[in-house]
């Protein structure tokens, strides 16, 4: 009977310091996103009648929509893919005794307490037609390159999520390095064990739920780098970094409510999709370790 007392006096406990995050996160997201998917069934947001799905098949039959769409996926199946290695390889190398680690462990912390305004301005000088990069190369002889209007603007935006987004991973993937017992090496090492063996039947297994958990992180960022694009390029950017927070901007800018809260919409049902088959992944992957 205590017990059950003190589960409950616990419980009350903990629902008193969540409620106002709970109360915020029902405010700010919520209801707005409820009353959106409500809009997004309605020919108008006042006094508007049900058309079901008319403004879901007006966006699917879209060519901006598709193309933005293809865009993100493309970038998200490029861009996540390389921000995992990259950080993985230098989280494995920071987590060394390394010389100058602990400038270093500063230098990749930097993008994520830096305001990403203040450093657009740097990645413009950098890309423009007429700054620093093509500077650079007309004074070694090489034609100059237009970086954000041309096939090149892909490269510059996938440079620009690593640098913003890098630094966040690192310190995941050095927290699960740091959890992993150090006794598992000593034992590899007695038994004659390559680094490549360590490295594929220790640290890689036991680093596994830390990477699902940064998998999915990174596919996250990686639809919220419109801000970037947009900061850098503009409301109509190059063909091949035109994504779908671009379009749900522009049908912000021109009214078209019910059009982007059905895009907005569909966006989150297929984050969701991303997020629950990550999820599956990983149970299948635990009960086959267990």
């Amino acid at each position: 009977m205590r017990l059950q007392q003190l589960t409950r006096k616990q419980s009350l406990v903990a629902t008193g310091f969540l409620a106002p995050s709970i109360i915020g996160f029902s405010i700010f997201y919520l209801i707005p996103f409820a009353l959106g998917v409500v809009y997004s069934c309605m020919d108008r947001t006042t006094d508007g009648s049900f058309v079901g799905f008319a403004n879901y098949q007006a966006v699917l039959s879209s060519s901006s929509f598709h193309k933005a769409a293809t865009n993100t996926m493309l970038f998200t199946g490029i861009s996540v893919p390389l921000m995992i290695i990259v950080s993985l390889l230098l989280a494995l190398l920071l987590n060394q005794n390394v010389y100058l680690r602990k400038w270093l462990r500063t230098a990749y912390v930097l993008p994520l307490i830096v305001p990403v305004s203040s450093i657009v301005m740097i990645w413009q000088i950098l890309f423009d037609w007429n700054g620093a990069l093509n500077g650079w190369m007309h004074n070694l002889g090489f034609e100059r390159i237009d970086w954000m209007k041309s096939e090149w603007a892909k490269v510059v935006l996938s440079l620009v999520y690593l640098w913003k987004n890098i630094g966040y991973n690192i310190i995941l993937f050095l927290a699960g390095l740091q959890s992993i017992p150090r006794d598992y090496y000593e034992t590899a090492d007695l038994e004659g064990a390559s680094r490549f063996r360590k490295l594929t039947h220790i640290t890689l297994v036991y680093l596994t739920p830390t990477l699902f958990f940064v998998v999915l992180m990174s596919i996250i960022n990686s639809f919220k780098v419109f801000r970037e694009t947009y900061l850098i390029a503009g409301d109509y950017p190059y063909d091949s970094i035109y994504m779908l927070q671009h379009y749900m901007n522009n049908m912000f800018f021109s009214l078209d409510v019910q059009k982007l809260t059905a895009a907005a919409t569909l966006m989150v049902i297929c984050i969701l999709v991303i997020v629950l088959g990550i999820f599956t992944i990983e149970r299948q992957f635990r009960r086959f370790m267990d």
